[in-house]
């Protein structure tokens, strides 16, 4: 576990100085195997959530309702670790990404993410993207900034202009995002060193996402590599989803062939992970209080 007594909220972690390094979670367990781990912040990727929790590749196959029960679920196993939840591109025009933002922080969330794709939408470092006009783009963000209840909740306003069009046309959509009322900017996939250090000379002082993928766009540079060029949210979306895929993949080839599994965690260390012993003392002191005297 992390030294810190107490987690910070997202406002906070914002406000302090340095890069944060935000993992990747996809459901209930890695997102509290990440907080357990000690991270500052989470980000339930969509990604992983339509792989792991639906079976589906990340082309906008997953709807709305679903992916505000993974934020609600996600946000009470990483609490009291603020979650970053990736809402797509609002599954839909103003109206919907509104709604989608109210019932995130409603949900337990304490960042949205938004993007500027068409729907159906695909993963930000796949081939074949598209993204709306950018006043639109722009409209889904003052909508999603509107609904919120608390400007604590933030807005992270994302396009994927850079592969679809230019850097300059991304550089142009932050502008207006930033307009439009986003707290916190991610340009997708610049393509090397020099268009990262653009992207951050050119929105000195916001706080600004890098995205880091395994065989992506994105030259993996390390976190204080980043914070020197003004990063503040290091993400490593699917790290972890990653990893656990091919564990899965050598786990259930070594039960088929009957052999032993390899390295795990035991029995108990699992429940401990879930909160068992938290959910036992709890039972005992509800028995306890209903007991006659």
């Amino acid at each position: 576990m992390d030294d810190d007594p107490q987690a910070l909220d997202f406002e906070s972690l914002l406000a302090r100085p340095g890069p944060v390094i935000v993992p990747g979670a996809f459901d209930a367990l890695s997102a509290r195997v990440a907080a357990r781990a000690g991270a500052k912040a989470i980000y339930m990727t969509g990604f992983g959530v339509a792989g792991t929790a639906y079976g589906v590749p990340d082309i906008g196959l997953v709807g709305a309702a679903e992916m505000v029960e993974r934020t609600r679920v996600l946000a009470a196993a990483s609490a009291p670790v603020p979650l970053i939840a990736d809402g797509d591109n609002g599954h839909g025009g103003p109206l919907n990404t509104a709604r989608l933002t109210a019932a995130y922080e409603k949900a337990g969330a304490q960042c949205i993410q938004l993007e500027d794709q068409v729907s159906p939408k695909r993963c930000g470092h796949m081939d074949g993207k598209e993204v709306v006009a950018l006043g639109d783009a722009a409209q889904r963000i003052r909508a999603a900034a509107g609904a919120r209840s608390s400007t604590a909740f933030k807005i992270m306003a994302r396009t994927d202009a850079r592969a679809t069009h230019d850097m300059d046309e991304a550089l142009r959509r932050g502008e207006a995002f930033l307009k439009a009322g986003a707290d916190i900017l991610f340009i997708e996939a610049p393509r090397d060193e020099r268009e990262l250090a653009l992207v951050a000379r050119t929105f000195e002082g916001v706080p600004l996402v890098v995205n880091l993928v395994e065989d992506g766009k994105t030259p993996m540079l390390s976190p204080k590599e980043l914070g020197e060029l003004g990063y503040k949210i290091v993400l490593y979306p699917i790290s972890a989803l990653l990893a656990v895929a091919r564990r899965l993949e050598g786990v259930y080839a070594a039960l088929l062939h009957a052999r032993t599994t390899g390295e795990r965690v035991s029995f108990t260390e699992y429940n401990e992970i879930v909160g068992l012993p938290e959910y036992l003392v709890l039972a005992t002191a509800l028995k306890d209080d209903t007991c006659p005297d």
